[in-house]
């Protein structure tokens, strides 16, 4: 016998449309109010929060130089519902290079109209390769196999929300290659 249950977001609701600020994307510039190229600290002055949690490494050094310096390279802001994508190396501090806006509790990001968060991830697809096949835009894979207009470093990627997937997408300076 076969049970049949009725989906339970449980802890992974999904913010409803009317709910979510609409922020303005500027290709390879910025995502409502981050700007690529900024610093930790101000990302977090820009989204008025601190993050909930922040994700770096140690990178190995030679034994004889033991560990080296931390580099970040994620600060997760849940109650803005992104998370920002820091550029990091040896001696050069983090700057960012990436914004994932959430599909569940992120702010609405359109693309020539459409938006682009908290939807089926279907829909959105269905959207772009229809405007590819219309020759409106190219269409490259990422590295996730998530698509994106080409030449605007965006990825349309899919989020957990219970029983259910929802669209969040990746916005990146114009040096930066989507990494997963």
């Amino acid at each position: 016998m076969i049970s049949v249950e009725e989906p339970n977001p449980g802890a992974w609701p999904v913010k409803a449309e009317s709910d979510r600020p609409l922020w303005e994307w500027r290709p390879l510039e910025s995502v409502g109010p981050l700007r690529f190229g900024m610093d930790p600290a101000q990302v977090a002055a820009a989204l008025a929060d601190k993050p909930a949690a922040r994700h770096g490494r140690y990178p190995f050094g030679s034994s004889w130089e033991g560990i080296g310096e931390w580099m970040l390279h994620d600060d997760r802001f849940d109650a803005a519902g992104v998370t920002a994508h820091y550029r990091c190396g040896f001696g050069v501090p983090p700057v960012l290079g990436a914004v994932t806006v959430h599909g569940r509790t992120g702010p609405q990001v359109e693309f020539d109209g459409m938006s682009l968060i908290g939807r089926k991830v279907s829909t959105i697809d269905k959207a772009l390769v229809e405007r590819a096949d219309n020759g409106e835009i190219s269409l490259p894979v990422g590295c996730n196999f998530d698509l994106g207009p080409d030449g605007l470093n965006m990825y349309v990627r899919a989020a957990r929300a219970g029983d259910h997937v929802v669209s969040e997408a990746r916005f990146c300076q114009a040096e930066r290659e989507d990494h997963g």
